[in-house]
């Protein structure tokens, strides 16, 4: 064998050494790498744990829904693999805790059941409301009880100028309609909203709840507020004047009760007096022959609520010629109200009615030309003019508490006073960007 060919063979030689030896160093490297990366896909992380209702959800398969027409609590586990005889026993065991017959359409309820090919219910929770629920659990005993979820409460301020009416405004502002509704309870006999004129200003301290920090639970409570109607200032404070009973009540500033033995209105948003209390009054469809009026005609759309004045007992619910649906209250040996051509009456005779409580609502019925409710008012049996008389007004701070009182709204009083409006926010802003403007320059 010749020289070239002897070095051609080990060139060819050298070259397969070289490839072997390349294979068996990659072929190392993977066997070193395999391991790392087997490890790295057997590090699986926990779920993170999600409580509810006191429970660790991840240990349960979890089943929510809402209670439809029709369902029972009965029909609810049958459905979901549990017997006729335990659902019974555990209705039994339950029923001093909770009435199952008590379930509400459209409220919701969750089912915690086994983490298993048969997922059987262990705990059935109903949720009256968003802050309180109740667990009946039989899991292994059987056991209900009623919680609530933790709420936050969280204090606000809220001020406004007044540029059609108070719910429209308050609705521009994205404010709750309970918080407009409270606000109107607590000024309706001092204020009428219906004359609130463009220009008026308010200004709230109130109370939101919150369930786990995030979802709103509505209104706790009105703090304080104050409206300024035709220059003039209107404060209310909250205070509570028996501890022991729970008894609150909005007071001015001077210490003077907000509230007043009857109402102003018998509806509380978006009526109009029609016709008032007129003993002299003149109608061309009776030849102008003097027809006295002994009533006060508030005109509203049909379907509006009447509100009872004061607290009474109900004398008279029925229908009668003119009058149409009526109800008629007394309130106490000098006071009756009557309320006129409802559409349909919601009071029986005998029955205890409060201040506020709704007894029917506005319509046609009898004599009327109209939707509206006719208001007429009595007192020592004799009609007369409510917006002529001096009614009472409700108890007054007693003089204990009274400088307990003045000492408790001070600084309440000091920050509802330095709550800006939002044109006066504007004119800061306006202000500050000239005066920054002014000094670049």
């Amino acid at each position: 064998m010749d020289r070239r060919r002897i070095a051609k063979l080990g060139i060819k030689y050298l070259i397969a050494c070289l490839l072997s030896l390349s294979l068996f160093l990659g072929c190392k490297e993977d066997k070193q790498q395999q391991p790392l990366v087997e490890e790295e896909l057997a590090v699986v992380e926990a779920p993170d744990e999600v409580y509810e209702f006191g429970f660790n959800l991840n240990d349960f398969v979890v089943k929510r829904d809402t209670i439809k027409k029709g369902d029972s609590f009965g029909e609810i586990l049958e459905r979901n693999k549990i017997g006729y005889p335990k659902i019974f026993h555990i209705a039994e065991k339950a029923k001093d805790t909770f009435d199952i017959r008590r379930l509400q359409v459209g409220k919701p309820y969750t089912l915690l059941c086994t983490k298993d090919s048969l997922q059987r219910p262990t705990c059935f929770i109903y949720q009256p409301n968003k802050v309180d629920y109740v667990v009946i659990n039989f899991q292994d005993s059987i056991h209900a009880y009623k919680r609530q979820k933790p709420i936050k409460f969280v204090e606000k301020e809220i001020s406004g100028t007044i540029y059609s009416n108070l719910s429209v405004t308050m609705d521009s502002l994205h404010l709750s309609p309970i918080l407009t509704n409270t606000v109107a309870d607590i000024y309706a006999w001092t204020l009428d909203f219906y004359k609130l004129q463009k220009g008026d200003k308010f200004k709230i301290i109130y109370t939101d709840k919150y369930i786990e920090d995030s979802i709103y639970a509505g209104l706790d409570n009105v703090k304080a507020a104050y409206f300024e109607h035709n220059n003039e200032p209107f404060y209310a404070f909250e205070f509570v004047t028996d501890s022991v009973k729970g008894i609150m009540d909005y007071f001015d500033e001077n210490a003077k009760n907000l509230r007043r033995a009857f109402l102003k209105s018998p509806i509380k948003f978006r009526y109009r007096i029609s016709s008032r209390y007129n003993l002299r009054r003149r109608i061309a469809y009776y030849g102008y022959k003097v027809r006295p009026h002994k009533g006060t005609d508030f005109a509203a759309a049909v379907g509006t609520p009447i509100m009872a004045t004061a607290n009474g007992t109900v004398t008279k619910s029925t229908y009668a010629g003119g009058n149409g649906n009526y109800v008629k209250i007394r309130h106490n040996s000098t006071y009756e109200t009557q309320y006129l051509h409802m559409k349909k009456r919601k009071v029986k005779v005998g029955q205890h009615v409060k201040q506020g409580d709704v007894i029917g609502w506005v319509g046609m019925t009898g004599n009327t030309g109209g939707p509206h409710v006719c208001y007429r008012f009595w007192k020592n049996g004799k009609q007369v003019d409510p917006f002529r008389q001096k009614l009472p007004e409700a108890e007054p701070i007693s003089d204990s508490l009274k400088a307990k009182y003045l000492d408790f709204i001070a600084p309440i009083k000091v920050q509802l006073d330095s709550i800006p409006y939002e044109e006066e926010i504007f004119e800061d802003t306006i202000n500050n960007n000239n005066n920054l403007i002014t000094s670049n320059n």
